[in-house]
């Protein structure tokens, strides 16, 4: 990772939506947990967003913010490691997404492919506001205001993270002249360490003047691969290469992340809105009880018929949480009819059990103190404050926003 933490900073939140269930869990908080050992990581509470179609009752919101985040920390998140912060908390979102909207193309916020899904699909709510029109900029906004590296998604938002580098690139373009840019390049070079320093020297030269691609892919990799420099020193090594700009906010890259579909009780994707979850911090006979009365394979109508393991939502649990082993024995063993749903079950519900029953016990010490929960949130909204500043003050230098 290096010494320098900008430089491959992640980010990523979740709107407050009260408890969370295990789909959230597999789909996204077991990646985050496994990512802030890897990587300088925020992970925000976005409130506002909650706002874009939630906006006509929010008595809802502190409940919710700190349930989501007591299961956070019940699934393995480390204060100690990762920053946890409340969105609301750090009003520079508002000011950079105000910034960004000066510069933004409506077109890009009409075609962005959530919009008519969302309004198509929450027909019963008045979604023809500002706000949800805006939220894909108030989203680039969060990331951008970080300067993270890294954003971690699943396939089907990758285009949120396009939109966030095209704005990012837009705003380069209009206002990455930096006042002294080849004096700062000329000191970031020297960062580089001796042998990258004159290396780099020589491939911009070969680029510069003759036009050498190959130079300049090489130069890049010099400047990408180095973990000592800042992420503002990177971009203006990145943009010496070719000329005398830098990118004040660099483009994010997607860390694609595996993001298994958890079915539901019922078969179906496990979702709130269809009342079918099984809970972070459930209790276990809860649990059992569900996964007993899960939805199996209709063709096994009785004991003896045979089933197809693929027409089962029990197999995709296998899928995530049995190993190859167990795999193996329920998969025979349906198509067999050789063992009955119930007995297929049975290895899950222990391991579900064993699972949430974790998570309930490294909540218990925040749910039985509220103001402990507090604590992390105030603490870490402080040091994204302290990111953000350093974000805006560039942006707000660049655009000449200092006063007379």
């Amino acid at each position: 990772m290096g010494s320098n933490p900008q430089a491959n900073r992640v980010l990523s939140g979740m709107r407050p939506t009260g408890q969370l269930h295990l789909g959230n869990y597999h789909g996204a908080l077991r990646n985050w947990v496994d990512l802030q050992y890897q990587f300088p990581c925020f992970f925000f509470v976005a409130d506002w967003h909650a706002l874009t179609t939630g906006y006509e009752d929010t008595s809802t919101l502190p409940e919710y913010t700190r349930e989501m985040v007591i299961d956070w920390l019940a699934a393995g998140l480390n204060p100690g490691v990762s920053t946890l912060f409340v969105q609301s908390h750090v009003p520079e979102h508002a000011e950079l997404h105000l910034l960004l909207s000066m510069i933004t193309p409506l077109s890009w916020l009409e075609r962005a492919p959530t919009y008519k899904d969302q309004q198509a699909e929450l027909q019963e709510k008045d979604l023809a506001t500002y706000g949800f029109l805006g939220y894909p900029l108030l989203q680039s906004a969060d990331i951008l205001l970080y300067r993270a590296g890294y954003v971690p998604v699943g396939e089907d938002q990758i285009a949120h993270v396009e939109i966030t580098r095209e704005v990012a690139r837009r705003f380069n373009h209009l206002f990455g002249r930096e006042t002294g840019f080849e004096d700062k390049a000329e000191k970031a070079i020297g960062e580089l360490g001796s042998r990258n320093s004159k290396l780099y020297r020589d491939l911009r030269r070969k680029f510069q003047e003759a036009g050498d691609a190959a130079a300049l892919e090489k130069a890049r990799e010099i400047v990408q691969s180095n973990t000592r420099i800042t992420v503002a020193d990177r971009e203006r090594l990145l943009g010496y290469l070719e000329g005398s700009s830098v990118a004040i906010l660099p483009e994010p890259q997607v860390l694609l992340t595996p993001t298994p579909k958890l079915p539901g009780i019922d078969g179906r994707k496990m979702s709130k809105s269809y009342g079918n979850t099984l809970g972070l911090r459930e209790e276990p006979d809860s649990v059992a009880r569900k996964l007993k009365t899960m939805q199996t394979d209709p063709a096994r109508v009785r004991r003896s018929d045979p089933g197809d393991p693929e027409k089962c939502p029990v197999w995709s649990l296998h899928q995530v949480y049995s190993d190859e082993t167990t795999r193996h024995w329920a998969a025979n063993g349906c198509k067999s009819a050789g063992i009955g749903c119930l007995e297929c079950k049975k290895p899950l519900i222990d391991r579900i059990m064993a699972e949430t029953t974790t998570m309930r016990e490294r909540a218990a010490p925040y749910e039985d103190n509220p103001d402990l929960v507090r604590a992390i949130l105030n603490e870490g909204s402080e040091k994204a404050r302290e990111a953000a500043r350093e974000t805006l003050d560039e942006v707000r230098s660049a655009m000449r926003l200092r006063g007379a």
